[in-house]
């Protein structure tokens, strides 16, 4: 199947975008002028996140807007003012300081999107500490592992997650000195050795003055996982909120009055960049949503709530598809004018899906936890190429690069179609600053000026770029180099496929085939005569030295919690290999 184009005709917009001229707005961008949409500290005591967010808004007038609509997994509902949230988060400043907590030390969080998290977060930033959420689905082992690494102070928890994942390893962190629980009723009991969140911030004043924050003061810590060895801290300074602001404004074209809704999980970096740093500094109203995926609670949610943007994940889209297009078409979306996605490449199907079940197509863009905002982005005035990542932020340059190692050098492939390593030009506001405890891994990410983020790409003859695939997933077969990318959207193609993963296998002739694990969509059931219709299916579409050799019917794709298919750990257990850092799956408990 061959997905044409989808254009953007002017005039044709439900609202003018943002970003309506990309040539233009490339051309006239400058990060100072980006810095200057925001208003800094008040008496030039420098750039605070947590101010940006909620108390300029405050000072502005806007206290009585909306700023989060909490929907409980009960079916409850509770709106919070952006001044309601600013005297939140103070009254979480103030219990730090209360305790001794200083600027600079760690507050962790392994909760679920509650308010108290959100009061949290922008608590511990106005009191210049670094916040680092944890995904509420971690075990002990990976919440010791990186708290330990992250030296953490305080907690912020449940009274059930605190007895199953931090009780039995407490005594292993030396500095954690605070935890805080957030009852779910007020008849729960307080565990021995916690304090109650809600009483201390009863107990705690609505006003705290935030002190002097350098742009350069550390801010956030997102922890991201690699294939061996211990998880990384990536660390983010106060100055990435002139990104999460003006990627918020240009890539998700957000403006005061929208209702947003950021799916990503809290213990994410989407979850903290795009679901709460950035919408608060748009002055949007974000929905907040407690509980799980359901696909019709989610379309009911979009109709009722009048969302007006709405940025998910792939593996989001797909469990929509898979639920059936009559489904998304038995609720009305009028004010659905934006839907974007990211923590995988979004299959060209997707793209389509949006269209035909929704009426928008969605816009894919990509970033990383260390590039810590959007880059690459399909721009709602943009035409979408359906797979393609988009084009490059205003204020980046991204390119197609070879890096030789042993001489630190970087060559620019200017060829329009070639494959190489996606770099980006160092110096954009949201870049990570380092991994904590560990220089040497942070400095071999940055060669001649650019960053290499690990990731083999495409970019076509108009300056769109395609992903190919991580480095270290790309598959060596008789000569030919195969992104599993490629393979997996046009497997999804067939009727039957629901989700696709696609490996290298060591084999002694081609040095390597391409073995398919494949989910199948429901009323299809595997078969003999299936797994031959598929793969005749695949040859067709990509030729037999690209196309599949073998293919697996799995129940379940092992992902993350950001909902990407972890390649890696499918040819670990093909091959009983070490399955490597598995914290982050999606089925971790």
């Amino acid at each position: 199947m061959t997905f044409e184009t989808i254009r953007k005709e002017p005039g044709t917009f439900p609202a003018p975008p943002n970003l309506d001229d990309y040539e233009a707005a490339r051309a006239s961008f400058s990060w100072d002028d980006a810095r200057r949409r925001l208003d800094g500290l008040p008496g030039g005591k420098g750039l605070n996140i947590a101010h940006e967010a909620v108390s300029r808004h405050v000072a502005r007038g806007q206290g009585d807007v909306v700023a989060l609509r909490y929907l409980d997994k009960r079916g409850g509902q509770r709106d919070i003012s952006y001044a309601e949230l600013d005297g939140l988060s103070s009254r979480f400043a103030n219990v730090l300081a209360d305790l001794g907590v200083e600027p600079g030390e760690r507050v962790f969080s392994l909760i679920g999107r509650v308010p108290e998290l959100y009061a949290a977060v922008l608590g511990t930033l106005k009191h210049r500490s670094v916040f680092c959420p944890l995904f509420s689905a971690f075990g002990p082992e990976p919440v010791q592992q990186r708290m330990s690494i992250g030296d953490a102070t305080v907690l912020v928890t449940t009274p059930a997650l605190y007895r199953r994942k931090v009780l039995p390893i407490r005594d292993s962190l030396p500095s954690l000195r605070h935890v805080f629980v957030v009852r779910e009723g007020e008849e729960a009991a307080i565990p021995d050795g916690t304090l109650d969140l809600r009483a201390a911030m009863n107990a705690a004043s609505e006003s705290y003055e935030i002190g002097p924050t350098s742009p350069e003061d550390r801010a956030l810590l997102h922890f991201t996982s690699g294939t061996t060895g211990k998880p990384k801290g990536a660390v983010h300074v106060h100055e990435a909120v002139v990104a999460h602001d003006v990627t918020g404004y240009y890539a998700l074209d957000l403006r005061p009055g929208d209702i947003y809704w950021c799916t990503a999980d809290p213990g994410w970096v989407t979850g903290t960049s795009y679901g709460i740093i950035s919408p608060l500094a748009q002055g949007v109203t974000m929905i907040v949503d407690e509980a799980e995926f359901d696909a019709s609670r989610w379309y009911q949610a979009l109709q009722q709530h009048d969302v007006t943007v709405w940025y998910t994940a792939p593996t989001a889209i797909r469990m929509l598809m898979k639920a059936g297009t009559e489904m998304a078409r038995q609720y009305s979306y009028p004010s659905l004018r934006f839907v974007a996605s990211v923590g995988e490449p979004l299959n060209p199907e997707g793209v389509a899906w949006g269209q035909e079940a929704l009426g928008l197509p969605i816009h894919d863009n990509w970033w990383q936890t260390e590039t810590g905002g959007i880059m690459i982005a399909n721009f709602a005035s943009m035409d979408i190429r359906p797979g393609s990542m988009g084009r490059p932020m205003p204020g980046i340059e991204a390119a197609i690069v070879e890096h030789d190692k042993e001489r630190g050098e970087v060559r620019v492939i200017d060829e329009p179609g070639q494959e190489g390593q996606l770099a980006l030009r160092t110096g954009w506001p949201s870049m990570f600053r380092g991994y904590l405890h560990d220089e040497e891994r942070y400095a071999q990410c940055f060669a001649d000026g650019w960053y290499l983020t690990g990731d083999l790409s495409r970019v076509d003859e108009d300056g769109y770029f395609w992903f190919v695939g991580r480095a270290d997933d790309v598959i060596k077969s008789a000569g030919h180099l195969i992104g599993p990318f490629e393979v997996e959207s046009a497997l999804m193609e067939h009727a039957a496929v629901a989700e696709a993963g696609v490996i290298g296998k060591p084999e002694p002739t081609a040095g390597s085939i391409v073995k398919a694990f494949l989910t199948l969509k429901p009323g299809y059931e595997p078969s003999e005569d299936l797994r031959l219709d598929i793969l005749g299916h695949a040859r067709r579409r990509l030729g037999p030295a690209v196309a599949p050799r073998e293919i697996d019917f799995v129940d379940d794709l092992p992902k993350t919690r950001s909902g990407k298919v972890l390649r890696r750990l499918l040819k670990a257990r093909e091959l009983s290999l070490p399955e490597g850092d598995t914290s982050t799956l999606e089925e971790s408990s």
